[in-house]
């Protein structure tokens, strides 16, 4: 399932059900990919994260390997000096066409 900004319209509690409604089709093998600005709900939910500057992949990999700080910079220059932020060449040894 793609979602393209899912929760950009609603309130709090609304985004929660949405949240949470990700978290019940993962938990149910069902992959979902969430395309979102909103660095807080992609970090409640996901497992793994790709990185875009202006439409290119800059970063693959596991959440745990990105902070909210490193994706702002990845997101607006391309690159980040923070040591959590992940190139797609380091992310999994393969390219960055993943």
């Amino acid at each position: 399932m793609i979602l393209d900004e899912p929760t950009a319209a609603l309130g709090v509690t609304q985004t929660r059900v949405v949240l949470d409604l990700i978290r019940e089709l993962k938990d149910q093998g069902i992959a979902v990919i969430v395309v979102s600005h909103n660095l807080n709900d992609v970090f409640a939910v996901a497992d793994r994260m790709a990185v875009l500057h202006l439409g290119q992949v800059v970063a693959v990999g596991p959440k745990y390997g990105f902070d909210i700080e490193s994706v702002v910079d990845l997101m607006t220059t391309g690159t980040s000096k923070r040591p959590s932020a992940s190139s797609p060449e380091q992310s999994s040894g393969s390219s960055s066409e993943q």
